[in-house]
């Protein structure tokens, strides 16, 4: 019995068992811990995100024999150039639109009220056969709940200026940890190889490769994907005359990221300001939105990611659900990278122990 593989595993699941039970005991060694991962997290995440879009620039100019240093001065010359053409060139107008849209807000609640009870009165509404009490309620605990929104960003002041604070010192140490990446990534799988024995060092390479090869895939590809509703959604937003469509786009941009229910999210202060302007506007935001996510569903994602992920649909929002509850909207972006790095690890050892059993 105690030499049966059945046995060793169950006495292993005991061990971690009671490892975690006295972890949780150990709260004053834990916090600390703790604050140190939230603290090193961001920055590091985020340097991992532009490592994987720049490498691929910097091996290039390294091929063309420049040194690894002043190619990757030459990237950040670069970047410096583009960022400031994009503010320079779209800075005015986002400030404009940001500022115009924040001091708008509760003219914007009392016009989407006037705009439910216009709706309510129209000949479409009739025709909806809705029950008019109902829908006076609905509207009114919709504006209520945007007015009490509003009130509670005002108020939040203290918070936004922490987190402005936060995102500062994050935009500030990633330049650096970025180049040591650039400069030292390759020496990074390297050192780790060190800890793996001789006989095992092939094997744990193949797979380091794999898990690169994997986040590359994703990272690179999913940047495209951003890039391409970002600018097709703004073109839309500007060809229907949707007021603040720079900010509204970037919502996309920046909600995208998190795959199913991005889209979702950030068309529905698209479809708000849309419906204040003209509730047929409000359509054509939906239906230009639809169009695009068909598009980049069924013909951009499946070009520039390829099938690599072979992650089904179903795993995706059960993983979304999972990790949403577990670490919020961070867990929501790392959920799938994350599962897709596990999926080759184990599909790897798998091979492996397939391979010694023949």
């Amino acid at each position: 019995m105690p030499q049966s593989k059945y046995f060793r595993f169950a006495v292993w699941v005991l061990l971690i068992l009671v490892i975690l039970m006295v972890g949780s005991k150990l709260t004053f060694i834990l916090r600390p811990i703790g604050v140190l991962f939230t603290s090193l997290a961001a920055p590091l995440i985020i340097s991992g995100l532009i490592y994987y879009l720049l490498r691929p620039l910097v091996r290039g100019l390294i091929r063309l024999k420049i040194p690894k240093v002043l190619a990757i001065v030459i990237i950040y010359l670069i970047v410096i150039g583009l960022i400031t053409l994009l503010i320079v060139s779209f800075g005015p107008l986002l400030y404009n639109q940001f500022l115009s849209l924040i001091t708008s807000m509760p003219g914007l609640v009392q016009q989407l009220g006037d705009q439910l009870v216009n709706f309510q009165q129209s000949e479409l509404f009739s025709k909806m056969h809705l029950n008019e009490i109902q829908y006076l309620d609905l509207a009114n605990r919709f504006s209520k709940s945007l007015s009490t929104m509003a009130t509670t960003l005002g108020n939040n002041v203290l918070f936004i200026i922490q987190s402005v604070t936060g995102t500062v010192l994050i935009v500030a140490t990633v330049p650096f940890i970025l180049f040591y990446f650039l400069k030292d990534g390759d020496r990074m799988s390297r050192g780790m190889m060190k800890f793996i024995p001789d006989e095992h060092r092939e094997k744990a390479q193949a797979i380091l490769k794999d898990m690169d090869q994997t986040l590359s895939g994703y990272i690179q590809g999913q940047m495209i994907v951003l890039l391409f509703d970002f600018i097709f959604i703004y073109i839309w937003y500007l060809i229907i005359g949707l007021k603040y469509s720079l900010v509204l786009a970037l919502v996309i941009l920046f909600t995208n990221v998190i795959p199913f229910i991005g889209s979702f999210i950030a068309t529905i202060p698209a479809v708000i300001v849309a419906f204040i302007q003209s509730p047929i506007l409000a359509v054509y935001v939906i239906v230009g939105v639809t169009v695009v996510q068909q598009i980049e569903g069924n013909v951009i994602s499946p070009l520039v990611m390829g099938r690599k992920l072979d992650i089904h649909p179903l795993t995706i929002i059960c993983l979304l659900l999972v990790a949403g509850n577990l670490a919020g909207i961070i867990g929501m972006l790392l959920a799938i990278p994350v599962y897709a790095v596990c999926k080759v690890i184990v599909t790897r050892v798998y091979q492996l122990i397939q391979l010694r059993k023949q």
